[in-house]
């Protein structure tokens, strides 16, 4: 518990005390009111002083207003423990769900436990703890093993191991090594590196990610802001009831005036609104959470209820579906061993910055020799021609291996054929493709298993190698050779044709899909473990990378709106019967107080459900 919390603690303990005094000791007239006014004043000064202040202040019809004109009109009408006993409990239950609250706050500051508390930062030669604040960009910061990574850099030394879990919620540690950029919020986990440090704090991945959790409930779903409006007009509504059930009765019928002031003060214990008002908003603070606990990112509970809610999926390829690098995917020789043809390849293209050169030289096994080259030339649209070891080797599409007389054939794969001539004959040729993403299958199969009924890939790549990749994923429709102005032009298309409240989604990498991911009815863009561009234009990042995630996400956001309606039908229904129960006489104080803590109590413990996610659930 909290400092308040403990305090509240003690005051209702020697409210209770002081209360079984009063009830035990046996007197009338001034000195029994006394004897329950001090315990009431002990436990409720609180709630009456609040009920004054937000009155001076025109706020008149809030939980406090209610429960300080309920009871002290208890006091009123000779109904002293009554009055003292709904206080106490209101006070009971009010610390209660102050505790039942700041322990999902835990949670959720537990599961964003990634800001730093400080930066060693390399000064005259010594260590000096500082701020990550005060770090400039272009310092060199040292990192030991154990320590969480402060701010935003490039190793320059060492080489270790991290933990990427409170960013991605991948359990498995990243290799890093010199050279390579690292983002704050990970732990290193095995070896000491020294950063260069690339962005100041404000800047970094992990002062960027809290400013996107923190920030999260200033966009509200349209449930919450329903609540809101909802208590707006539903508080004084019956505040207005419970003075015509007091006035009316007895005006029209001739009965007792206490016994109606009395069922009136019941109906105002019975109508406060807390259970909606605090239930509803936790649970969506609760899915947030839990999304972050996975690694998914979501910028406000308007874009999980939204999620929910979506019906059309829309992929980008290139970086989304697949990896969006090129890479050897296959090699088929003719007449030479395999290993010899991709190291003719490699080595012909040894002087070459191409992606085509880059992907044939990471795919050699072989430390590769320039020196054995010679006399390399680049043939404009062709290829490359080189004398290795001697022989004249071309590298190239179809048209080069026609200068140069080799007899080449088409190859079945579909990619980026890479042919091989050597000293005039066919040597083989090379696949070089954009590899789909291991998980990519499985995120189409997860999303249709959810419920979404059409699932549309947009990329700018060949006709054939789009066709490829939708078929082996087993994507709806597929549209190729699109340009970004046409990705938007198509997605715009697909939102006309989209049914009534159907969601539309837009996945893509988001560094070049910003336009469609801000156009689409919600952007979910690929993390890239701190892409500035994702976060910035998406409505959900997914910090891994993995597409598969976005079928958790959709379970986490229908999960979390079950538990809003659950709380909504559940308060809602309560009150609506002790109401009537209370207007007719049948409900008395200990209903009312049921009707209004215990509902509370039991809608608070309801929303932390949302806090839990299964890491396994399918």
């Amino acid at each position: 518990m909290s400092r308040k919390q403990k305090k509240m603690l003690a005051r209702i303990l020697v409210a209770v005390v002081l209360f079984g005094a009063a009830v035990c000791i046996p007197a009338q007239g001034l000195v029994r009111f006394v004897l329950f006014l001090i315990p009431y004043g002990v436990i409720g000064w609180d709630v009456l002083w609040k009920a004054l202040r937000n009155l001076m202040r025109g706020q008149m019809f809030d939980e406090n207003f209610l429960m300080a004109l309920a009871t002290v009109g208890a006091l009123c009408i000779g109904d002293y423990p009554e009055s003292v006993f709904v206080m106490l409990f209101y006070q009971v239950g009010e610390l209660f769900q102050s505790y039942a609250v700041g322990r999902s706050r835990q949670s959720i500051a537990a599961l964003m436990d990634i800001r730093p508390d400080y930066a060693n930062v390399e000064r005259s030669g010594a260590l000096e703890q500082v701020d990550p604040e005060e770090v400039a960009v272009g310092d060199v910061i040292v990192v030991k093993p154990g320590e969480r990574i402060p701010l935003d850099g490039e190793i320059l030394e060492g080489a270790t191991t991290m933990n990427t879990s409170a960013l991605t919620g991948e359990s498995l540690p990243r290799e890093a090594a010199a050279g390579e950029h690292v983002i704050s919020g990970c732990v290193n986990l095995t070896g000491l590196i020294r950063v260069r440090v690339t962005k100041p704090y404000g800047e970094s991945t992990v002062a960027k990610i809290l400013d996107l959790v923190e920030n999260s409930s200033a966009k509200k779903a349209k449930t919450e802001n329903f609540i809101t409006k909802f208590a707006r007009y539903y508080t004084p509504t019956v505040v207005i009831g419970a003075v015509l059930l007091a006035a009316l009765p007895p005006l029209a019928l001739g009965q007792s005036f206490t016994l109606w002031l009395e069922r009136a003060l019941t109906f105002l214990v019975i109508s406060c609104p807390c259970a909606l008002v605090i239930s509803v908003p936790l649970s969506f603070f609760g899915g947030i959470g839990g999304a972050s606990k996975r690694g998914i990112l979501v910028k406000g509970s308007n874009y999980l209820e939204a999620l929910a809610q979506t019906n059309l999926v829309v992929f980008d390829k290139t970086g989304t579906l697949t990896r969006g690098s090129f890479e050897v995917t296959a090699i088929h020789p003719d007449k030479v061993p395999e290993e010899t043809l991709l190291e003719l390849a490699a080595l012909a293209e040894s002087y070459s910055d191409h992606p085509i050169a880059q992907s044939l030289r990471a795919a050699c096994p072989k430390p590769l020799d320039a020196s054995r080259v010679q006399q390399a030339e680049e043939v404009a649209g062709h290829g490359i021609r080189a004398l290795v070891d001697g022989r004249s080797v071309c590298v190239g599409n179809g048209k080069l291996m026609d200068a140069a007389g080799a007899k080449w054939h088409e190859c079945h794969r579909v990619g980026t054929v890479i042919h091989v001539g050597v000293d005039g004959g066919y040597a083989g040729h090379i696949v070089i493709s954009d590899e789909v993403k291991p998980d990519a299958a499985e995120a189409i199969r997860l999303l249709k298993k959810e419920g979404v009924r059409r699932i549309v890939m947009l990329t700018g790549d060949r006709k054939e190698v789009g066709e490829a990749v939708a078929s082996q994923l087993g994507i709806d429709e597929v549209y190729t050779q699109l340009l970004p102005a046409d990705k938007v032009e198509k997605v715009e298309a697909l939102l006309r044709d989209k049914r009534p409240n159907e969601k539309l989604a837009f996945v893509g990498d988001g560094i070049n899909d910003a336009p469609v991911l801000s156009r689409a009815d919600l952007g979910i863009a690929m993390g890239a473990l701190g892409s500035d561009a994702a976060i910035e234009a998406a409505d959900i990042v997914l910090m891994d990378d993995k597409p598969s995630k976005i079928a958790e996400a959709m379970r986490i956001s229908q999960k979390t709106l079950r538990i809003v309606k659950q709380n909504i039908i559940f308060a809602l229904g309560i009150k609506a019967i002790v109401l009537l129960l209370g207007a007719l006489g049948v409900a008395t104080m200990w209903e009312a107080v049921f009707a209004d803590v215990g509902v509370s109590v039991i809608a608070i413990l309801n929303a932390m459900r949302a806090l839990r996610v299964k890491e396994d659930a399918q």
